[in-house]
């Protein structure tokens, strides 16, 4: 348990400190922006952005959280294969964030962390609701990223190019989740989930 430990602590810090890199072309590589984004066109989109981009550092650590605990290899690897792809999608909100002059989220640590020991609880669960969770969380970023493309300004196709790409591995994760048993979450526990969602997508807005 220690080795583990150690190889997710090293995780965590390439995940906050590294640049991430993607395997697949990112998705906006052959799109052109035909339309300038104006200064505060830019400032908004920079910060939908940086809440996804939060949304992917929260979603790494819930995969590592629940891959430390959980005992089933065919769940690991679930959650491995999700958390790969949601690598990428760092990489591509990352390099999005920078090109419309924006930051990622100096709040990023202590929503790793957070995230981490939820899902680190979620897998000691067992498998039922170890997936559940994961369903879920995967639900409610489609609800975000939905609510994104709306507010994304209508002429930065590049960015909405990004997220829609991202819905779709998003829908993905959750089918595979409840694919393999993962089970309807209370609705208490769904509430609290959207709750602490609230909390980070005002805060990461700004910070």
């Amino acid at each position: 348990m220690l080795d583990r430990l150690i190889i997710e602590f090293d995780k965590g810090l390439k995940t906050l400190a590294a640049t991430a890199r993607s395997v697949r072309p990112h998705p906006d590589q052959n799109i052109s922006q035909t339309t300038e984004l104006n200064a505060e066109e830019k400032r908004h989109a920079a910060a939908l952005m940086r809440i996804n981009h939060c949304g992917e550092v929260c979603a790494q650590a819930l995969y590592n959280g629940q891959a430390l605990t959980t005992q089933n290899p065919q769940t690991v690897r679930a959650l491995e294969h999700a958390s790969k792809e949601e690598t990428e999608h760092l990489a591509w909100c990352e390099k999005r964030i920078h090109e419309l002059g924006g930051h990622t989220s100096f709040l990023n640590p202590i929503w790793y962390a957070g995230s981490f020991t939820l899902g680190a609880i979620a897998g000691a669960l067992g498998d039922k609701w170890n997936l559940g969770f994961l369903a879920e969380t995967e639900r409610q970023v489609g609800e975000h990223l939905n609510q994104h493309l709306d507010a994304l300004p209508t002429n930065d196709d590049k960015s909405r190019a990004i997220l829609e790409q991202m819905k779709i591995d998003e829908a993905e994760h959750a089918a595979t989740a409840i694919h393999l048993g993962g089970a309807e979450l209370p609705s208490p526990i769904k509430a609290a989930m959207q709750g602490m969602s609230k909390v980070m997508t005002s805060t990461t807005y700004h910070l």
